[in-house]
């Protein structure tokens, strides 16, 4: 059942905005009730009550039966956004008898991955009246053809070389006459939608394929955007899941743009976060304070499963795999913010949640990702620790994850909020 849903989840998430839409569907079915930044929050103890930002940011909570200012918060974090191609303000090409459409990566894409694919376009407009509409044209649209193997005929030799610029563009159509008119064809996809009406856009590609299970006994997942729905699902299943009795208040906070560094109005370097702790902690500035210094961060974002065709890209003591549990991320020098007391207070939720876990520390003589754990931490000042479940093929366009990693996480994340 928790895999299901999580395949369910993914499908209906094929952008940051429809991410936030479905989690925050999902949060209302069980009692939730949205709050305006811009308007007066009141709130008690027991409220849920939930809030977004930009389009692409949630922040949810259930507030406990003791003030913030004595028992904390004890929080989520994760992201919504996926490396992919996004459409440029001025999309339409016209190139040796096609239309195409001009696209941009977002984040580090593994861009030979989306190459042959069934791409659909999905993302948000802005209408000339100021309103705002998720779009998803939800069938095979444009397609990156590769080049045939009698044109290249050391590529399985030397690899495969892709220019983001030269090589990634799309397939639309067959060139006509005229030029492609973009809001004109969107319109024509859409009901209700006039192309003068469209002001602006952020939309996205992304594969139709539907995630699945797959394997000789069904061990695995496979799903484009598994970094980081996959973390998303599981926070809010727990958080849904939360009762009503703990002292502490809870809370997730799913942000866009981690994959470009979370530099934005509403990513980890904002002051969404901080300002949703400052007003649920009380009227007093020490009572965040008091609030912050009692509180957790668990940082949810996927880890690097060991890889069996590249093992020895792996460090060889702390290798990851499919199945293993959830993964605590470590490193010196803080691309993770997880530390001794963060990992040892990981492992006791998870022991009392029945649930094994796994170390990753990268090999030292290679570069490490990052998080929005270090960020949060460096934000807030809060205890954090970096934790994910393992996957394989992170940043493709369809990517792997093994089936009984989902309840694990999930399992330990509602031990988390029981705190």
């Amino acid at each position: 059942m928790p895999v299901q849903d999580l395949l369910n989840y993914i499908d209906a998430s094929p952008t940051p905005f429809h991410a936030v839409a479905e989690t925050a569907e999902r949060l209302e079915q069980h009692g939730f009730r949205p709050l305006d930044e811009s308007a007066p929050w009141r709130v008690e103890a027991g409220d849920k009550i939930y809030v977004t930002r930009g389009g692409g940011s949630i922040a949810a909570f259930h507030l406990g039966t003791t003030p913030a200012s004595e028992a904390g918060f004890r929080l989520v974090g994760a992201h919504t956004d996926s490396p992919n191609l996004r459409v440029k303000p001025n999309p339409a090409r016209k190139k040796a008898g096609y239309e195409q459409l001009g696209v941009e990566p977002y984040g580090a894409v593994l861009l030979h991955t989306w190459l042959d694919r069934d791409l659909s376009l999905a993302g948000r407009l802005t209408l000339t009246d100021g309103s705002s509409r998720l779009v998803d044209l939800g069938r095979p649209l444009l397609r990156i053809p590769s080049l045939a193997i009698h044109l290249n005929r050391e590529v399985n030799k030397k690899g495969l070389m892709v220019n983001a610029q030269e090589h990634m563009a799309p397939l639309v159509g067959l060139a006509s006459a005229g030029a492609l008119d973009f809001a004109a064809w969107l319109a024509d996809e859409l009901d209700g939608v006039e192309a003068v009406d469209i002001a602006a856009w952020d939309l996205m590609a992304y594969d139709v394929q539907s995630a699945a299970v797959s394997g000789v006994g069904g061990e695995f997942i496979h799903a484009g955007r598994l970094d980081n729905l996959a973390s998303c699902h599981a926070a809010c299943t727990a958080l849904i899941a939360a009762s009503s009795s703990a002292a502490a208040t809870r809370g997730l906070v799913l942000y866009d743009h981690e994959e470009v560094g979370s530099r934005s109005a509403q990513g980890a370097a904002s002051d969404f976060l901080r300002s949703c702790l400052q007003r649920l902690s009380g009227s007093a500035r020490e009572d965040y304070h008091r609030a912050v210094a009692s509180s957790f961060l668990i940082s949810a974002d996927m880890a690097h499963a060991v890889h069996p065709n590249y093992a020895d890209l792996h460090e060889p003591e702390h290798q990851p795999v499919l199945g293993g549990g959830p993964v605590i991320k470590i490193n010196v020098n803080q691309s993770y913010a997880t530390d001794g007391e963060s990992w040892a207070a990981f492992e006791r939720w998870a022991r009392q949640a029945d649930v094994t876990t796994q170390r990753f520390v990268v090999r030292s003589d290679l570069g490490c990702g990052s998080t929005i754990g270090p960020i949060t931490a460096a934000e807030l000042g809060i205890r954090t620790v970096d934790a994910g479940s393992p996957m394989l093929s992170m940043h493709s366009c369809r990517e792997v994850a093994a089936t009984s990693d989902v309840p694990k996480m999930i399992d330990l994340l509602k031990r988390f909020f029981m705190e």
